[in-house]
């Protein structure tokens, strides 16, 4: 049974997420070519505070484009400047009223099909493994990132396109922030190779963890990824 606390915390990282949805649609008009990803994240960092009241980020903001997609998260690759037919992620991690949100998102400038598809395939294959995260109340963080990678190369192969999971882990753990750290080494607080602790785990303190999802597709052959993530855990 929900007891009151679980189902504010759940709201509460709800509500952030909604938040976090409301910010992304203001970043769509800022993104064109031309831009550099740093003159891009500054804007959005400008924004996030003037009409989000974002105060801090738990976590780094990522604006990469291009080739710059293939690079792990913890990197910090050259500047780049957006072309007229790029790709691009965004990764964002504010905290609304001291909930985390975690939200990322691909987009396409200009029309290339290849970098259209990988796009637009992005959110199915996103469903399709929290659809299996639902069925499955035992699996452990190991399993649900053997099934994200599976579904990412099943997807690929649906496209004609060799398209693999192009990060070490699927997912963490969100909370309110600060939440329950979460150092490199700890493969149970990941969705990640390693874990073989059941998701539903109760976490520090005893409550229901919450948890990330995400979805990285790289086409290493033509020299681009995409990326998107969101609560797999609420809603």
């Amino acid at each position: 049974m929900t007891t009151p606390e679980e189902a504010h915390r759940a709201t509460s990282l709800q509500h952030a997420q909604d938040q976090a949805l409301s910010l992304f649609a203001a970043i769509e008009p800022l993104i064109v070519p031309g831009i550099t990803e740093k003159a891009l994240s500054d804007s959005i960092h400008r924004l996030g505070a003037s009409q989000h009241n974002v105060r801090t980020h738990w976590h780094k903001r990522l604006v990469r484009s291009g080739p710059n997609t293939l690079r792990p998260f913890a990197d910090n690759p050259p500047d780049r400047t957006l072309l007229a037919d790029d790709i691009l992620v965004i990764d964002l991690g504010p905290v609304f009223e001291e909930w985390e949100a975690d939200f990322g998102r691909t987009y396409v400038l200009g029309r290339d099909p290849a970098k259209l598809a990988l796009r637009d395939a992005l959110d199915g294959i996103w469903t399709s493994v929290k659809t299996e995260f639902d069925r499955r109340p035992d699996v452990t963080g190991a399993e649900l990132y053997a099934i994200a990678s599976q579904a990412v190369q099943a997807a690929g192969a649906r496209a004609g396109r060799p398209w693999v999971f192009g990060a070490d882990i699927a997912g963490h753990l969100v909370g309110c922030f600060p939440h329950e750290r979460i150092p490199n080494d700890r493969v149970s607080l990941y969705i990640t190779p390693g874990n073989g602790e059941r998701m539903r785990a109760k976490g520090k303190g005893g409550w229901e963890r919450h948890w990330i999802l995400e979805i990285h597709v790289h086409d290493a052959e033509r020299g681009f990824g995409g990326f998107c993530e969101r609560l797999l855990t609420v809603g």
